[in-house]
């Protein structure tokens, strides 16, 4: 089947992945076609679209629908314009984050916004990793701190901003971490948990380890995920006691924070889960492991 009789075939009801396969790598003539076609589709046909679109380029990773769904973020539809955020996700190209400081600024959708925010992150973590220009990092920084600072924007916009800015090694971030930590909003409380983990700053370690202690089961998991992001081996004996949690997602947060840390404390605690009783612990703990194990090997490796 050609390009063009694929295109066609977007108006049919019975939507074929075969079909839809070959709208990967569309060229400059071949989008133009597929622009025309788009707008005269009905809505809820190009929501389905989307989503099979979503769904395949996740499934095969040889496709690619990054033109088309590039095209998207500006579609009338919130939920068009979000699932291609989603299309997008392992997109890096430098040229997507104007495009998503733009829907996180202003559009008029707070899922929308929520997603590019949450998309933005994924570049701030490049930006840490040096895989970033300076420009397009300052631009990152500037709106989410903009957005996180702004008071009349939605809780769960700033909470997805905050967590997205936490990578940036930026004065701003660690500021806003700080603030929303002891944000009367428990929700921007506890993106401030999650946020400290991505931030990298072993200053966060006793806040993390007090929030161990938490009455609150989600802080706690928080916590213990954070603690296994920064790979604190000070933080194994008490993240071991949460592997008898009343809470199983705690428990299990406990479980992959000890495998990120590694040593020998770690992984003995993790060899003691390998005979519970719950299957899922078990598992867990035999995956963690398993991580760990490449993981020495890997550096062994590399010397």
């Amino acid at each position: 089947m050609s390009v063009e009789e694929a295109i066609a075939k977007l108006k049919d009801t019975d939507l074929s992945d075969s079909s839809l396969t070959e709208l990967s790598g569309l060229d400059t003539q071949q989008m133009a076609l597929f622009k025309q076609t788009w707008s005269t589709i009905e809505t809820e046909q190009q929501r389905q679209i989307a989503d099979h679109l979503v769904r395949l380029a996740d499934e095969n990773i040889e496709l690619s629908f990054d033109s088309i769904f590039k095209n998207l973020l500006r579609d009338p539809s919130a939920e068009i314009r979000s699932q291609a955020i989603e299309g997008l996700w392992e997109c890096e190209e430098p040229s997507l984050v104007l495009l998503l400081i733009s829907l996180l600024e202003e559009d008029d959708s707070v899922k929308v916004q929520s997603e590019a925010a949450v998309a933005l992150g994924r570049f701030a973590m490049l930006a840490a990793c040096g895989k970033l220009g300076e420009d397009d990092a300052n631009r990152i920084g500037q709106a989410l701190l903009s957005t996180i600072n702004d008071k009349t924007s939605p809780v769960d916009i700033r909470c997805f901003a905050l967590e997205a800015a936490a990578p940036l090694p930026l004065p701003g971030v660690s500021k806003a971490i700080k603030e929303n930590y002891h944000s009367s909003d428990d929700r921007l409380s506890l993106s401030s948990i999650r946020a400290m983990g991505t931030n990298c700053d072993p200053s966060w370690l006793p806040t993390l380890l007090s929030e161990l202690e938490s009455a609150d089961a989600e802080r706690r998991r928080a916590a213990a995920t954070a603690l296994g992001e920064l790979e604190e081996e000070l933080a194994v004996p008490q993240l071991a006691e949460l592997l008898y949690d009343p809470d199983i997602d705690v428990q299990m947060a406990s479980i992959e924070a000890l495998g990120e840390i590694g040593g020998a404390e770690a992984k003995e605690y993790l060899e003691l889960c390998l005979q519970d009783a719950d299957e899922d612990i078990s598992l867990a703990a035999e995956e963690a492991l398993i991580d760990m194990k490449d993981e020495e090997d890997l550096e062994s490796f590399f010397g």
